[in-house]
């Protein structure tokens, strides 16, 4: 079991120790560390399948579930285990971290209008809303699901993690950490840049984000037709936090299956920053899909990129 979370149990540190300041220590629920530790997602996993192998926790902010599938499958291939249950989930719609993403300028402003507020790689765009869930992914060793004749969905072909050693939150202007944790991710598929059909963008409706992953995939494949078409989950999910990678991953997976791209909701033009991808909107759009990657980044500078080919 590997679960990535940004911060754990937090709705539940909140209300008990708003109990401890109105009624004291008596009042507080003898279950409160079990329930808001971080590292509890994996355990309550491990206990409800009956999984007596590593149950580990990955904690790269947004990054978080990407880098849990990342550390799952480093154990796979050491052989510690022949399968393994990797994804991410996060509960952080909270007063506090509202407030706290709220005075970094992180989220949205348009509360008139809630449905149309996130709007990944949009020239209006003005933050991220902050979303509840968890994804989670079985990966398996080849040779142990063919054994049991188990038909995988899509191969994890590579994946590449950096670190941008610039900021504490904003990303390297350049997109340099991202563009290298992608060269990581293709060079362990044994693919090139003009062989990706897709990417599940990170795409979290901010400024700068936006703005930098445009610049990554502008450097990385060009601005020609035949670029990877693009797509962010966030304007309909909003952001999960480190539940975001394992959702997108799935989502990835699931596009390689089913050969259709969806749209990025919220989306109407882009801005000089974000312009020259080829952004999915408005509709789904049918694409065969050999080889996707899924980009995700997180406050620290964190840069993880998976990739999925077809089965």
């Amino acid at each position: 079991m590997v679960v990535g979370t940004a911060a754990g149990g937090v709705a539940t540190l909140e209300a008990q120790h708003r109990k401890l300041l109105a009624s004291g220590p008596r009042a507080l629920s003898p279950m409160t560390l079990p329930a808001f530790l971080p590292n509890m997602a994996a355990g309550q996993l491990a206990l409800e399948l009956g999984a007596t192998g590593p149950a580990l926790q990955t904690s790269t902010a947004c990054a978080s579930g990407a880098t849990a599938i990342i550390t799952a499958a480093l154990l796979l291939r050491a052989g510690v285990c022949d399968v393994a249950v990797a994804g991410g989930t996060d509960a952080m719609v909270t007063p506090l971290c509202a407030s706290a993403f709220a005075k970094l300028g992180a989220l949205s402003r348009r509360e008139d209008g809630p449905g149309g507020a996130s709007r990944p790689f949009d020239r209006d765009r003005d933050g991220f809303v902050l979303g509840e869930g968890c994804g989670v992914l079985v990966l398996e060793r080849t040779a142990h699901a063919a054994a049991r004749t188990a038909r995988p969905l899509a191969f994890l072909a590579g994946s590449g993690a950096t670190g941008d050693a610039h900021h504490a939150t904003a990303p390297h202007p350049g997109g340099a950490g991202l563009r290298a944790a992608t060269a990581l991710a293709l060079a362990g598929a044994g693919r090139t840049p003009g062989e990706v059909d897709h990417i599940n963008a990170h795409g979290t409706s901010t400024a700068l984000n936006d703005a930098v992953e445009a610049t990554a995939i502008r450097e990385l494949y060009g601005t020609g037709l035949q670029n990877p078409t693009v797509t962010s989950a966030k304007g309909v999910l909003g952001h999960t936090m480190g539940a975001a990678g394992a959702i997108e991953a799935a989502l990835t997976v699931l596009t390689v299956v089913r050969g259709t791209v969806p749209p990025t909701a919220g989306f109407t033009a882009p801005d000089a920053a974000t312009a020259g991808i080829d952004l999915v909107h408005g509709a789904a759009r049918p694409q065969r899909v050999r080889l996707a990657v899924s980009h995700s980044l997180g406050f620290g500078g964190h840069n993880t990129v998976l990739a999925f080919t077809a089965a």
